[in-house]
């Protein structure tokens, strides 16, 4: 007796934008749409849950994202059409990379990213056009990156005048993360060094604000925060962070 053959899924891994719907790409709302499991952070998954009464939800916490990953790829290979979302871009900081590594392990290969709107692209629009020439992205957290090394990105960013965005500047473990990162940029860079941050983009209680480098050191900030320090030629104009492309205006 012939056996039937199995239906293989696929996984589509999402970037949902900073949480407000408007903020999501068509693409990423289709795909949510059309899978039948969506699966996520916690935190991610309830800002897409009442928008999906009746999908299959997977969830789970921070530190278990490859537990989340093995997950989405037994649920593939069993047939199913997998979302697994992440805020912002799926590829910045976010689970396309694991999520990729775990496939090759398990030789599942239908894979799929899909973009979207990343933190550091929606907060630069809420401060103005602060990344509006060369700049990097650069994360805080130690947690899988050692700290040695995040302090030589932060001061070759700097020596190369780079804008540079800041992700998950502190937290409550590491509460002085940012004002340390701001005493090493502080030995390249005026103090005088334009800069803004935002918190809670494209969310309820967003809060955006311009700076100097020297007053940024002493900001209260978290998890839910967006940092970005200007180059040289930043400026404040009308209350927005600008960073000229080079034009004479």
């Amino acid at each position: 007796m012939q056996e039937k053959n199995v239906r293989m899924g696929k996984i589509y891994v999402v970037g949902i934008g900073p949480g407000d719907e408007k903020n999501m790409t068509i693409r990423a709302k289709e795909v949510l749409d059309e899978c039948e499991i969506i699966a996520g952070y916690t935190a991610y998954i309830d800002l897409v849950r009442d928008r999906y009464p009746k999908k299959t939800f997977f969830e789970n916490g921070m530190r278990k994202e490859l537990q989340r990953c093995r997950a989405c790829v037994e649920m593939a290979k069993s047939g199913k059409l997998v979302a697994l979302i992440c805020s912002g871009d799926a590829g910045i900081y976010g689970m396309a990379s694991p999520l990729l590594e775990v496939a090759e392990q398990e030789g599942f290969h239908d894979v799929e990213i899909i973009p979207g709107v990343s933190a550091a692209m929606s907060g630069a629009a809420l401060l103005g056009a602060p990344l509006a020439h060369d700049f990097c992205v650069i994360s805080l957290s130690d947690l899988l990156t050692p700290w040695s090394k995040i302090e030589t990105r932060l001061l070759c960013a700097a020596q190369g005048d780079l804008c540079i965005a800041i992700y998950n500047p502190a937290s409550r473990k590491r509460p002085g993360h940012l004002q340390t990162a701001c005493d090493i940029l502080l030995a390249v860079l005026s103090p005088d060094t334009c800069c803004g941050y935002v918190r809670n983009i494209g969310r309820e209680g967003s809060l955006t604000k311009t700076c100097r480098l020297s007053e940024l050191r002493d900001l209260p900030a978290d998890m839910l925060t967006t940092v970005y320090i200007g180059n040289s030629q930043t400026r404040i104009l009308n209350g927005r962070l600008v960073t000229p492309r080079g034009y004479q205006t």
